[in-house]
């Protein structure tokens, strides 16, 4: 594998400095950067505009607390298979039209949600704004086709970063919007207005960017179905990680069914159905990666499946930790050291704050210290070793200090999910999309893992199972590849476009994802 680096940004602070000052330019492909981290915010903003009115929808409605749980639930249900689909989709259709699509289209479930006056149409309504909350990995995509390998660390952690503030933005800004309009339908109002602002930058950014620079093809995807992989045990390598992706939604609804939302028939017939999802989806697996099962790619047209299967292990634990922590750390420090919800709350909102600076701090270290891989093994290990120090926080603590502790193992989460989307999009080009929605998933099945376990473990249990986590994961990088070319100062091509295979296992003519694909 190659391990070329670009010699002046090796240890370089000046060359460091630079490229954080050129982030500033809205010019060439930081303009493309800076509309697409948009995008992600406000895709951000409407998945998480529930999370600030639930407790005034809760009595307007007469909703009880399990309800309410369930509401929580269904936000993130969808967001596991769709960030697998998106990325099927962006990698057929390019992501200016994928993320335009999604952003117009998260304006109906957002409307439907905000004027909803029963709980089922709430529901459903929350179901499908978990696909809005799939967006993400549209931009990872889009952000590859425009920087150069040895800039891409520093670019893909500025729109995680930025775009993931989303998320704080809409529990600070909405409840102002709500106060301005007045009076007890506010929220409602409030909650709209975000899926009519993401409508319509979706309408300005069909317009305002293009898939790729001017006279570079968009590499697409051969097959449709599954993520296609080039060797025979990667084929079993991808099935085996298709089960917990499926197997999560199963977990969901057992946890709807313990809040005695569902009954037990409608249980099993909900896990009926995701058992036969996950049938369908192994046989795609296996019928989309029929010439990998013969072994008949080129060597030059391979990549290493492991290299996803690490990435997504690092992702489980780094975003799926941030997202649960999240959402337990007010209880847990109002718990421990009998703070108010509301300084307690902002304990929490430092934690998410940190991803403005940490994700691209992140991605910028990856992009400079030589190896991408160490990087990520560095901070995976200081992930680990921060959780199993916020496992011994306890009254006994200046809560000072446990909010120091707590805000240095949050610098160490987002640096180092920014350091696995230096990687991702490095991996193998034309599928980075898909590559890009199976991590992206194991991250939301992480936090569903994650505060599963809290339902049966202690606070100071729930931080040592993620930092052993963190810790295997930081093993398991001991056997990620370097990308090839990882630091390359110029766009780098997909590898064999000279031939493809077809059904047959054949080489055939030129490559299928450069030819002119029909408009949609």
């Amino acid at each position: 594998m190659s391990k070329s680096v670009d010699a002046g940004a090796v240890g370089s602070g000046s060359r460091g400095g630079a490229r954080v000052r050129s982030l500033w330019s809205f010019q060439g492909r930081y303009r493309t950067l800076h509309l697409t981290w948009f995008a992600f915010f406000l895709s951000f903003v409407v998945w998480f505009n529930f999370a600030p009115f639930a407790g005034v929808v809760g009595v307007q409605l007469g909703l009880s607390k399990a309800q309410l749980t369930t509401l929580a639930l269904c936000n993130v249900a969808l967001t596991v298979p769709a960030r697998v689909l998106i990325g099927m989709l962006l990698d057929r259709l390019g992501p200016r039209r994928v993320y335009a699509g999604i952003l117009i289209f998260s304006a109906i479930p957002c409307t439907i949600f905000a004027f909803a006056t029963s709980f089922p149409l709430m529901v459903f309504s929350r179901l499908a704004l978990g696909v809005v909350g799939a967006g993400f990995v549209v931009g990872i995509r889009m952000v590859s086709e425009w920087f150069p390998p040895k800039e891409l660390g520093t670019a893909e952690g500025v729109y995680g970063g930025w775009g993931n503030f989303g998320s704080a933005a809409a529990a600070a800004l909405l409840p102002t919007v709500a106060g301005v309009i007045g009076g007890p339908q506010g929220w409602r109002w409030a909650i709209a207005s975000t899926g009519f602002m993401a409508a319509a930058y979706g309408l300005y950014y069909l317009r305002a960017v293009s898939d790729t620079p001017d006279g570079r093809p968009y590499a697409r995807s051969r097959r449709a179905g599954a993520l296609e992989v080039t060797n025979r045990g990667a084929v079993w390598g991808l099935a085996g990680l298709t089960v917990p992706l499926t197997a999560v939604l199963g977990l969901i609804v057992w946890r709807i069914r313990i809040v005695e939302v569902i009954s037990n028939r409608v249980m099993w017939i909900l896990l009926a159905a995701t058992v036969a999802l996950l049938v369908f989806q192994l046989r795609l697996v296996f019928k989309v990666n029929a010439p990998a099962l013969r072994d008949t790619y080129p060597a030059e047209d391979r990549y290493r499946f492991r290299s996803v299967s690490i990435l997504s292990l690092a992702y489980f634990c780094n975003f799926g930790s941030e997202l649960a922590i999240v959402s337990m750390l007010p209880i847990f420090f109002a718990d421990t050291w009998g703070l108010t919800p509301a300084v307690a709350g902002l304990t929490a909102s430092g934690f998410a704050f940190m991803n403005l600076v940490a994700r691209p701090a992140g991605g910028l270290m990856s992009d400079l210290l030589g190896s991408r891989r160490r990087t990520l093994q560095f901070l995976l290990l200081g992930l680990g070793v921060g959780y199993t120090a916020m496992a011994f926080m306890g009254p006994t603590w200046p809560v000072l200090a446990a909010m120091a502790v707590t805000m240095m193992c949050s610098l160490f989460v987002q640096s180092s999910e920014g350091a696995v989307f230096a990687i991702v999009p490095l991996v193998k080009k034309r599928v980075s999309g898909q590559i890009a929605g199976l991590v992206g998933a194991s991250g939301n099945v992480g936090a569903i893992v994650f505060l599963t376990a809290l339902l049966f473990v202690s606070a100071q249990a729930f931080f040592l199972i993620i930092g052993a986590a963190s810790l295997l994961a930081n093993l398991a990088c001991r056997w990620l590849p370097e990308p090839d070319a990882g630091f390359a100062g110029e766009l780098v091509e997909d590898t064999a476009h000279a031939a493809v295979l077809d059904d047959g296992g054949t080489v055939t003519g030129a490559p299928r994802e450069l030819e002119p694909q029909p408009a949609v």
